[in-house]
Order: C-alpha cells, then structure tokens, then sequence
C-alpha cells in the first residue's frame, strides 16, 4: 500500500513512517500542510493520514483543498482533537476515517487496511443523468438546462449518490454513511442543511423539482421526468 503520512511531529512521522515501512506499506512523509498538499495533488496514494494542526495550512482546509482539486485519496484524521464537533468537521472537510491521539499503532493499521479495501464510490459510468441534470465525474461539473451549477465538493458528493440512486428513497442515515462517512449520529442538521443548499441551486432557479422530500422517511432524486 503506498500511503501518504502528514505529520509536523517529527518524532511521530519517523515512528509511523518506520512502523508502516516494516509492514511493508511505502511511505511518502510530509511536515507541513502545504507540502502535503503538494504531494496528494500531484502523487497518487491508497490512504493519506494527515494531522488536524499543521503548519503552512492545517488538515482540515489541506483536505478540502485537496477534494475541491477532484482528490479522492482516502483520508485518516490522526489527530488530538476528539471531540464530537471536531470529528464531524473533519467527515464535513472530505475525511473518510478519524482517529485520535494518544493511538495504538495496531488499530491504526487496522484501519488504513480497512479503508484501502473500501470499494470507491465512482464506477466507469462518468456521466449521470436525471431529465435536464447532468452530473460529469470527469469534469466535477454539474449543469442543467445547459447552464452550469456553482457546487462546493461535498454538494457534489451529495448529488452524486442521489443521483446513483434515482428513484430511490435515502433516509438521513444512509445519506450520513455514504456521502459523509458517519456511523453514528452527529446531533447536527449537516444534511439538511446541504439539502437546502443543493434545492437552491438546482431546483429553485427551474421550473421543476427535481429532489424531493418523503415525510418521515427521506429524500430521492424524482425518476419520472
């Protein structure tokens, strides 16, 4: 596995670097977020660990940098931070797993091989349709009517499983695990509030709804335009 381990302790980068070495794993480290950056952008890695606080930029706008770019590495928060809304920024920044300090090296190795076997999100289908809505995965682009939507990543990410989904009732837990990763439930509105987000840019400026809400039960993406 080829992993790329962002980590401003020095001691602490040597230690995983030289740990994940004897597992046979091959290890890119990085000192500093903009560094990392650089390295998640223009390499490819099956899992990148990267740190909360970093110099140069921090973990958090260093992944959501990395998403907006089209990066679907998957990403381990190694961190300090454990609180509740410290792990749901980290899901919310493009995170798929978290983890906190003081660790087990064997859980954290336990972990990285459970996400390097998680099957990717993405097929070979690059283009969805639903109606009038195209979503390019190629492109990270999303248009309807042949007008091109502003969408931030995790919008895209929303839109996507929805639209995999067509026709198809996705209740708050299952829009929680697959587009952010959470096994457990956050006390936020996040879906709902991405929910609204999306509504307002690709069904209110149209004369037709494409998502709707199924009372006590979910949303889904309406197959029958």
């Amino acid at each position: 596995m080829k992993i790329l381990l962002i980590e401003d302790d020095i001691q602490t980068l040597s230690y995983l670097s030289k740990g994940m070495a004897q597992e046979n794993h091959t290890v890119d480290g990085a000192s500093n977020g903009l560094e990392g950056l650089e390295l998640a952008q223009t390499r490819t890695y099956d899992v990148a660990i990267i740190d909360r606080m970093l110099p140069g930029i921090d973990g958090l706008s260093l992944v959501k940098a990395l998403r907006e770019s089209g990066g679907h590495v998957k990403v381990l928060f190694l961190t300090s931070l454990g609180g509740i809304d410290d792990r749901v920024d980290g899901f919310k920044a493009g995170g798929d797993d978290y983890l906190t300090k003081p660790f087990a090296f064997s859980e954290l190795l336990a972990r990285i091989n459970a996400l390097s076997r998680r099957p990717k999100i993405h097929d070979e289908l690059t283009l969805l349709r639903v109606g009038d809505l195209e979503l390019d995965l190629i492109k990270r682009s999303v248009t309807r009517a042949g007008q091109l939507i502003d969408i931030q990543p995790r919008e895209f990410r929303l839109l996507e499983y929805m639209m995999r989904n067509t026709g198809r009732v996705l209740t708050r837990t299952m829009l929680l695990e697959r587009v952010w990763d959470i096994h457990f439930d956050p006390k936020t509105n996040v879906v709902e509030t991405h929910m609204s987000r999306l509504r307002s840019k690709i069904d209110a400026p149209f004369k037709t709804n494409l998502i709707e809400t199924i009372r006590s039960a979910g949303y889904k993406i309406n197959a029958s335009l």
